[in-house]
């Protein structure tokens, strides 16, 4: 397999934080975190338990939110297990036996540390789990556990072997431990530093825990571009791009101790031009919420996501071929495949997924198709579970959701259509604008600026001492009068000079 080149870039704006990822220039991955709606995935709450629903087999936990979470009872951990009479020896030997050979011992009003593991998603809250894991560097612990486990992806027998028992020989009893990819190799040294690190982390939760009373946050995991440099950034890692000084320094700052080799693959991105118009692909971004994507060839694909599935259209659209049906339906199906996997990471689209793609009646070019998804899917982070194609061309998959996919993230419900389409979110629409500020002061000294914009957007912008418009010009040295404009759509705006009135919006648009 070809060597995949590998880049991470990180946008910092007055509204948001952007981290892309890149695989052969090509964006792949879009992460995108907002101060007032920063990651929770992770997160470590005492929470309360409000209600228990043994018909649903879950629990409703207040955890402090507006929303209760959900905890389904295969994410609880054997602690709070007991069994029917009739379970079986063979049963109990397993960690899990089949819950419906389990009670939850979970009662209303009882306190329970429960961890983050999928963002909260229009009406519905976040779901937890109170099997608990602590990410390190190289190491994940995992209280309340007698396990130590070594990433499948270390494939040396002898290095997995060496991590395993060192694993056993550091971790106290009542302690498991995970062992990740990026330890292999490291020196013993490295590995106990990261793992007392986590240990420290732990007991200042159970110190905090002690402390307070429920519900209430006790550990709250790091931002997402820390999160990314924890997680991501290995030695395949080309290097990393920043455009902002103290997230630089943060991140230096990280790998001073956990990785220093990689201190030299950082770099600070200073040129006036927005960073992702440099590395061409605003135009991916811009396209996120497009729900056609056209293929090189002529073909296109329509993603559709409602809040029950996802359904992927592949059509031939423009493309002509040969005189040979088969294989120009084949041809497109090859490419679309490959495209929709990079759609599916790109829009970080979960839960159940159905492609419809163009029919093919060979058996062989079936498998072919299906051989196609399933290898571009293995560059994916996130867990997919995938079957053959039926007779009618559909392929069923499911991908893991853990956050809300980008379509939720970029836009907001529409308040014409009652939630029918999508409009682009208040934030991106501040990120648009200071991505026009930056082009026009690459190409002007001008001091003074007329900013028309629609009247809600209007308000969002100057709302506050600190708004995002006090930002945006201290930031940029700039004067910027705000006009209403009612004539504006919602993701409009439109840059007058102040002397003369003259628009000069289309000149530094991207």
């Amino acid at each position: 397999m070809a060597r995949i080149n590998k880049e991470i870039l990180i946008n910092t704006t007055t509204s948001e934080t952007i981290i892309a990822i890149l695989e052969n220039k090509s964006l792949v991955e879009l992460h995108i975190e907002r101060p007032e709606n920063q990651r929770m995935v992770g997160d470590i709450y005492k929470g309360v338990v409000s209600k228990v629903l043994p018909g649903m087999m879950a629990a409703f936990i207040d955890i402090g939110h507006e929303q209760n979470a959900f905890l389904h009872f295969s994410d609880i951990s054997s602690d709070f297990y007991s069994y029917d009479s009739d379970t079986t020896k063979k049963q109990r030997k397993y960690k899990k036996p089949p819950l419906r050979n389990l009670k939850v011992e979970l009662k209303e009003g009882q306190e329970i540390f429960v961890q983050i593991s999928k963002e909260p998603l229009g009406t519905k809250g976040a779901r937890v789990t109170t099997e608990i894991a602590l990410p390190g560097r190289f190491l994940v612990l995992v209280p309340n556990a007698n396990y130590i486990g070594v990433s499948k992806r270390i494939e040396n027998f002898r290095e997995k072997k060496r991590l395993k028992k060192m694993g056993r020989e550091i971790t106290p009893k009542n302690f498991g431990m995970i062992i990740r990819t990026v330890a292999q190799g490291k020196d013993e040294k490295v590995l106990i530093k990261d793992f007392e690190n986590l240990m420290k982390a732990w007991k200042s939760i159970e110190t905090a825990s002690s402390r307070k009373k429920g519900p209430v946050l006790l550990y709250k995991d790091m931002a997402m571009a820390s999160s990314i440099i924890r997680d991501i950034f290995t030695n395949d890692i080309e290097r990393v791009v920043v455009d902002n000084k103290r997230l630089l320094r943060r991140i230096n700052s990280y790998l001073k101790d956990a990785a220093p080799r990689l201190l030299d693959k950082v770099e600070f991105y200073s040129d006036q031009k927005p960073i992702f118009e440099e590395f061409s692909i605003e135009t991916d971004i811009k396209n996120i919420l497009n729900p056609k994507i056209w293929l090189s060839q002529g073909g296109h694909i329509i993603i559709n996501q409602t809040e029950a599935m996802v359904t992927i259209d592949v059509n031939s659209g423009k493309y002509i071929g040969g005189k040979d049906y088969e294989l120009n339906a084949t041809r497109v199906n090859m490419q679309a495949a490959k495209e929709l996997a990079r759609q599916l990471r790109l829009r970080d689209i979960g839960g159940l997924i159905v492609i419809d793609f163009i029919d093919v009646a060979e058996e062989k070019n079936r498998k072919k198709i299906f051989f196609e998804l399933k290898n571009e899917l293995k560059k994916d982070r996130a867990k997919t579970s995938i079957l053959p194609m039926s007779d009618y061309g559909l392929i069923e998959m499911t991908r893991q959701r853990i956050r809300p996919s980008l379509l939720h993230t970029y836009s907001d419900i529409c308040p014409h259509c009652d939630g029918v389409g999508r409009i682009l979110s208040k934030e991106s629409i501040v990120s648009n604008i200071e991505s026009w500020i930056k082009r026009f002061k690459m190409a002007r000294k001008d001091r003074r600026l007329i900013l028309q914009i629609n009247p809600e957007i209007e308000e969002f912008l100057t709302d506050g001492w600190k708004s995002h418009l006090y930002k945006l010009m201290w930031k940029y040295w700039l004067k910027i009068d705000v006009e209403q404009a009612k004539n504006l759509k919602h993701d409009e705006f439109r840059f007058l000079t102040k002397n003369d009135k003259k628009d000069i919006t289309d000149e530094f648009i991207g």
